[in-house]
């Protein structure tokens, strides 16, 4: 456009001159105003590109992440009634003497707990995330509910070593039923990583806080991963070579379950290998 209105200008003009600077001035201001607002436009739509692509990838890891978890729920579901179902039919079609069934039934009875425990974290989940859950406060005795969790997986697991610092009568305010599930998620959670022939350690103290610690000597958590693995249905390790049952449900409603108490949870490494859970809670 320039450079037609400068043909159209007429050497005899007396403002020649003046025309031209003007055209040349008008020219200037055209190209930066052109160059700006492209820049701007580029800008906008690299960010917008930025932005749908990170909200597609991490759309594509939620959907990634739920269907390793169907998967590892529909596992955690099928074993226990497997098992249950199992059993049932052997006592039913064979005769067995006393011990026999005994050891039938309670291995039924624990498979039924499991399935139970595992439908509870599914359900609080829910709950929880959708504000649907009131805590109810009281005044509970601490240390007695974690010695009675803790007596309860040494019933379950009489195989692992299971060693207890618990200072007695410390009392705390909150919900005696989802501090019994963060109890029960941790020392869970340590059995699963722990080898048998290494030693989970559960300790219990009250200074400012009353502080819960569950130890195992498994393979241990990378730094990268200490937060990650409070993620909803996030799992440590890689998926396809992940060996340890769990649906990632367990330390996500810890977690959430400590933060409605206003407390505090996180992760240390232990020495020599392992990892240490605290978890601390005002008294």
């Amino acid at each position: 456009m320039s450079t037609l209105k400068i043909k159209s200008l007429s050497y005899s003009d007396v403002n020649y001159n003046i025309k031209y600077q003007n055209i040349i001035e008008e020219k200037k201001r055209k190209t930066g105003q052109y160059l700006g607002e492209g820049a701007i436009f580029f800008l906008l739509i690299s960010a917008g590109a930025i932005f749908l692509f990170r909200a597609v990838n991490k759309q594509l890891k939620i959907s990634q992440q739920q269907q390793n978890f169907m998967m590892a729920i529909t596992h955690e579901l099928k074993t226990p009634i497997a098992i249950t179902k199992l059993n049932l039919e052997t006592i039913q079609k064979r005769k067995l003497d006393d011990n026999q069934q005994l050891k039938l039934i309670s291995n039924t009875i624990e498979e039924n707990n499991r399935m139970n425990a595992l439908c509870s974290n599914l359900l609080l989940s829910s709950q929880m995330e959708a504000g649907g859950y009131q805590l109810a406060f009281a005044e509970i005795n601490f240390s007695e509910l974690v010695l009675n969790c803790v007596r309860d997986f040494k019933n379950r697991f009489a195989f692992k070593a299971i060693q207890t610092e618990i200072e007695e009568n410390i009392f705390l305010k909150g919900d005696i039923f989802l501090l019994q599930i963060v109890i029960n998620n941790l020392i869970d959670n340590a059995v699963k990583y722990t080898p048998k022939e290494s030693v989970l350690t559960i300790t219990l103290s009250k200074g400012k806080f009353s502080t819960l610690c569950v130890a195992d000597q498994g393979e241990g958590i990378n730094d990268n991963e200490k937060k990650k693995v409070f993620d909803k249905f996030y799992r440590s390790g890689i998926e396809a070579t992940q060996k340890s049952k769990g649906t990632g449900l367990g330390l996500f409603l810890v977690k959430k379950i400590i933060h409605a108490h206003k407390g505090d949870i996180y992760i240390k490494d232990n020495k020599p290998k392992g990892a240490k859970f605290f978890i601390e809670l005002k008294s």
